[in-house]
């Protein structure tokens, strides 16, 4: 029994393969505050992709949008590797949806456009991303595998998750 080898769940090996590249405090940092932002501009700006007008949603019609489709899929590949992160993830998604919606109105006033403005946001966010990689000293993982962009949100939730002593 002593020898028997325990092996990893799949979202633990994602995880721990996504900390191999940030193993330096400053680089970490910089992932805590970029990884939420680079999630709410891609959903952002899918969300103001003209989606088309469908009578039967009535005054629902801009909730349902490609944004949707988005969320349904994230969420779905989330549930795969783990129901608890998948249900919070689920409610970070709801806020982040709220905020955009909010944005919205503010353009609709007058404020900032909502897809340019996800598009600095991202571009902003990604290349203070790369100055972590830098100090890192390595590539970011994601030009390894595409996929890795879909576990950043979820590796900064398991240390957090980690932290409350949450299983997830």
């Amino acid at each position: 029994m002593k020898n028997q080898k325990i092996e990893k769940r799949p979202v633990d090996v994602l995880i721990d393969r996504y900390a191999e590249f940030h193993k330096k405090p400053a680089n970490r940092y910089i992932n805590y505050i970029c990884i939420p932002l680079i999630s709410f501009s891609i959903l952002g700006f899918v969300w103001s992709i003209p989606f088309p007008h469908l009578n039967f949603l009535g005054s629902y019609n801009g909730y349902l949008n490609w944004a949707s489709f988005l969320i349904a899929l994230v969420i779905y590949f989330y549930m795969k590797l783990s129901p608890i992160i998948s249900y919070i993830m689920l409610i970070v998604l709801f806020v982040f949806t709220f905020c955009i919606i909010q944005l919205e109105g503010w353009q609709k006033t007058g404020g900032p456009i909502l897809p340019q403005m996800c598009v600095v946001v991202f571009v902003t966010a990604n290349i203070i991303q790369f100055i972590g990689y830098r100090i890192e000293g390595k590539k970011p993982i994601f030009v390894e595998n595409f996929k890795f962009l879909g576990i950043e949100p979820i590796w900064l939730l398991s240390l957090v998750l980690k932290r409350f002593g949450v299983k997830y």
